[in-house]
């Protein structure tokens, strides 16, 4: 088993996500190799921007590096398959920002390619990291509340509230069909079957566009800021700017979500609540130290991030004492740590923790299938094999 510091990663990607990764792989200790832009000027603009010793010219440039073993993708949605293919096959693990494709055809070519490889192939749903999250599976795991009976949430932002807010996601070709549903919906699908184990079986969505036009800047805008001033071009937009989805699970509980980029005062406002048979539990990502417990017959509990007082699963991905803060950044690492300990040993481990390209390919499943329930306006079933 290699140690993490003699491992190589390069990252694809500059934007806002991008950095993330790059921050958390340093803070892991693998050594970073070099980045991949948009364009080779604005790879070696990142580059001195964030310190990185390289700036690779090209993708294929980067792939022919023979000391790059890890590729984080945190590219345009339309360019993952494509790039995570070429990665694989290059005899690179891969780490790919979500969606992993565009289409569930092709999601599910790249877990074929995947397994074939012996590679690890993960997809960066990084919101299972969190510690009161793995506390909230332990504890359904655990038959803690009882059965399942209502998963309920919501995933709200609001950067793109106004006409003037624009980013490549509004596009379809580049976004895909469903913006919001496949950018957080995604997550908050993840989350719900990470936590209670439970498949998505059957959907029922709808799918309102409420800005039809936006203004587009002559120039790139990163994500989560403002279009900014300058010449614009009035673009129609089809795809959604909030999802209100109910959802039912393989072992009958139901579950409903609205998902939304469209509202205002919410950043990133992921939550989840499932109520069952014994009790409830509840957590919200803006407050992410804290596990809210719900009880009938005794006062109700606000369980604190603290490695002594959480279960060993949830413990182990604390990076902090309690009382010590820990947020987003925080669940990428420990994410990463899971996904480096594997490519560590050269292999994928049997159960991963972190959301592997099979994972990604049931979301594209179940997105796929709330495009269709939108579409009939009718209950759509997950279609598996």
């Amino acid at each position: 088993m290699k140690p993490f510091n003699e491992l190589n990663a390069a990252v694809v990607g500059t934007g806002f996500i991008g950095a993330v990764h790059i921050d958390s792989i340093r803070r892991l200790g693998v050594n970073l190799a070099g980045i991949v832009g948009s364009s080779a000027d604005r790879a070696k603009s990142k580059a001195r921007q964030f310190g990185v010793r390289h700036a690779y010219a090209s993708y294929n440039e980067m792939l022919a590096d023979p000391s790059v073993d890890v590729v984080h993708i945190t590219s345009p949605n339309d360019e993952h398959p494509t790039q995570a293919e070429a990665a694989l096959k290059a005899g690179k693990h891969v780490v790919c920002e979500k969606p992993l494709a565009l289409t569930s055809t092709e999601t599910d070519r790249l877990r074929t390619v995947a397994v074939d490889s012996g590679l690890v192939a993960a997809v960066n749903f990084n919101i299972r990291f969190y510690p009161q999250v793995f506390e909230m599976r332990s504890r359904i795991r655990n038959n803690g509340i009882g059965t399942p009976f209502l998963v309920t949430g919501s995933y709200l932002q609001d950067w793109l509230l106004h006409d003037t807010d624009w980013n490549w996601r509004v596009e379809r070709n580049r976004g895909g069909d469903l913006r919001v549903v496949g950018d957080i919906g995604s997550h908050w699908f993840d989350l719900a079957t990470f936590v209670t184990g439970q498949q998505i079986v059957e959907v029922l969505a709808e799918l309102p566009t409420f800005v039809p036009v936006r203004k587009r800047p002559a120039g790139p805008v990163e994500t989560f800021t403002s279009g900014g001033s300058g010449a614009t071009s009035d673009v129609t937009i089809t795809s959604e700017d909030a999802a209100l989805i109910l959802v039912r699970f393989q072992n009958g509980a139901r579950g409903v979500v609205t998902a939304s980029q469209v509202s205002a005062g919410h950043k990133n406002g992921i939550t989840i609540e499932i109520n069952g048979a014994k009790s409830s539990v509840s957590w919200l990502g803006e407050r992410p130290d804290e596990l809210w417990i719900g009880h009938r017959s005794k006062p109700n509990e606000l369980l604190l991030r603290d490695p002594s007082l959480l279960s060993s699963d949830a413990a182990a991905v604390a990076a902090l004492p309690g009382g010590h803060g820990e947020g987003f950044e925080n669940s990428f690492k420990a994410m990463y740590q899971a996904v480096y300990a594997d490519i560590a040993a050269g292999k994928p481990s049997a159960d991963p923790t972190y959301a592997n390209f099979a994972d990604g390919h049931e979301e594209a499943l179940i997105v796929e299938a709330v495009a269709e329930s939108a579409r009939t306006g009718q209950w759509t079933a997950v279609k598996r094999g």
